[in-house]
């Protein structure tokens, strides 16, 4: 529907459809191709003409680190979004720094520069097309955020502790447990963190305190008046300085006890029935949606999914969510060779093929967001967080703890918690296992929830 330019709801028409052919449709005077003209020419005349205006210096001159946008525009399919875009002001005045930048074109350069989604867009298009390296964006973001709000702090030995804890602690921490790259609520936890942490030190502060003058009863007081948002992230800190031996004050950790209320399973199944027979539904969704409700997968890790996790084989598609691979009912199978072949592209550049994620994003060389895909969700009327909880409570009753967290992705210790909270009893499971002349992990199929 974003291509359509009139008619009615009944009938929509696209620009094409709505404007006669042989008004606008004719042979391109300067490179003889037919297509749709405007002002003379078609399109890609009049990209290539606006690249030369944008990216050429005042000689004539192409940056060597410019070239592969350069050629990656020239060569688009899609012409006439390309040159929408180069036209817009901001991108104008972005490339005319570059252009006219006398140092490297790198990512320290681009941190300079005052940020804004126009730059964040334009350094994803320079490294899709070669002209700066890959790197762990959300991570650098964050570790730029982290020096600016340590560095307002007036206090030195504020400063000190706040690096000590959000440099050396957190950011490190983060930097230790991403096995590939950080994701973006990796980056907002740790946000949260420090922002607790220094909000806590203002309220010391505002009441004559330290952390080392403190009491555990000005610990209570501050609890008192803080929100509930607040006490688990200030809680990492308390419990961070103690152990540093910076303060005497303690604020335990809650300890999850297990899903609150009942589980509806036959919910569950009804949601999961609705997205497998509505064809109405996008494909994109429709898949989104049965494997939060099928294998309780977070959006976080089905919008980081790539083609490389699912496999394709004679009878079955195999699709690798943790170290063991799981097969898909039928339906869903299906649903995930159609988002494969047929996958949206919503950038500019490149085809759809050379993108290696499942669900591509609006940036060049980025899956979609966990937030746009749990907005897309939402308005489905799925709620992930809800779904998850379901489903993982009724997997982990059908499946050993070892097993559950190399089916899904998630750590062992997740895995048993949800087991302990399922109250499943795996003596029967252990026993059938150790009788088996070669055991090991087989391909599991889901059936009910999921396969034994």
């Amino acid at each position: 529907m974003d291509n359509v330019r009139g008619g009615t709801r009944q009938a929509p028409l696209c620009g094409t459809c709505l404007v006669p052919d042989a008004a606008f449709w004719t042979t391109c005077p300067r490179c003889s191709t037919s297509g749709r003209l405007a002002s003379g020419a078609c399109a890609r005349c009049h990209l290539h003409e606006r690249l030369r205006s944008v990216l050429h210096d005042s000689t004539g001159g192409l940056r060597p680190e410019l070239e592969p946008l350069h050629r990656a525009l020239a060569e688009t399919d899609r012409p006439a979004i390309a040159l929408g875009w180069l036209s817009r002001p901001a991108v104008a005045v972005l490339l005319a720094r570059l252009v006219t930048g006398d140092g490297p074109l790198t990512h320290a350069a681009l941190d300079d520069l005052p940020p804004s989604k126009t730059l964040t867009h334009l350094r994803s298009v320079l490294v899709a097309t070669g002209g700066l390296p890959r790197r762990d964006e959300h991570l650098a973001q964050l570790e730029r955020w982290t020096t600016r709000k340590i560095a307002a702090r007036p206090d030195p030995e504020e400063r000190k502790i706040l690096h000590q804890y959000g440099t050396w602690h957190v950011v490190r921490r983060i930097r230790q447990r991403s096995r590939e790259a950080t994701t973006a609520n990796q980056a907002a936890v740790a946000r949260r963190r420090l922002s607790a942490a220094t909000s806590f030190l203002d309220w010391l502060i505002a009441h004559d305190l330290t952390l080392a003058t403190a009491g555990q009863g000005d610990l209570d007081q501050w609890a008192a008046e803080a929100t509930t948002n607040n006490c688990p992230n200030t809680g990492h800190f308390v419990r961070w300085a103690r152990g540093q031996k910076l303060t005497r004050l303690d604020l335990p950790a809650l300890r999850w006890t297990g899903p609150m209320g009942s589980i509806d399973t036959e919910t569950r199944w009804e949601q999961a029935r609705w997205p497998l027979g509505d064809s109405t539904l996008n494909p994109e969704d429709r898949v989104a949606g049965l494997l939060v409700l099928l294998y309780a997968q977070r959006p976080a890790a089905i919008s980081r999914l790539t083609l490389d996790q699912v496999h394709r084989e004679d009878q079955s598609v195999r699709l690798q969510l943790g170290s063991v691979p799981v097969v898909p009912p039928d339906p869903l199978a299906n649903l995930v060779l159609h988002v494969v072949a047929d996958r949206q592209r919503h950038t500019l550049l490149g085809a759809p093929d050379t993108s290696p994620w499942l669900l591509p994003g609006g940036r060049p060389g980025h899956p979609i967001s966990p937030f746009r895909l749990a907005e897309r969700l939402h308005a489905i009327g799925l709620l992930p967080g809800q779904s998850r909880s379901a489903a993982l409570f009724q997997l982990a009753e059908e499946l050993p703890a070892a097993l559950l967290a190399r089916m899904l992705g998630i750590h062992i210790s997740v895995a048993v918690q949800w087991q302990r909270a399922a109250a499943g009893d795996w003596a029967a499971y252990a026993a059938d296992v150790s009788r088996r002349t070669s055991p090991q992990y087989p391909v599991h199929t889901h059936q009910t929830g999921a396969s034994r």
